[in-house]
């Protein structure tokens, strides 16, 4: 195996967080949910800071969260693998 690239796998967190976050509000307006269903997704959503449904400040606000932590996970996920292969 071969070291990974941070810059390579960080943007392709990046490209799955963002997909996955606008999926997952997509989500939030199924009309085959319960109300308590939509009513549950719409409150852990509204735990990030700042976040409010239907407004585009929020839906940024969102993007900015996913992509901050997609970086944390790639850097977190590149460090254990390539220091993993380190030979002594």
């Amino acid at each position: 195996m071969e070291q990974l690239s941070l810059k390579s796998y960080g943007w392709k967190c990046v490209l799955g967080g963002e997909a996955a976050y606008v999926i997952c509000l997509l989500g939030g307006f199924l009309p085959f949910r319960s109300a308590r269903g939509i009513e549950l997704h719409h409150a852990l959503f509204e735990t990030l800071p700042g976040f409010a449904w239907l407004s585009f400040g929020g839906f940024l606000l969102g993007a900015a969260y996913v992509f901050i932590f997609a970086w944390i996970f790639a850097w977190y996920w590149v460090w254990m693998h390539n220091s993993s292969m380190i030979k002594k």
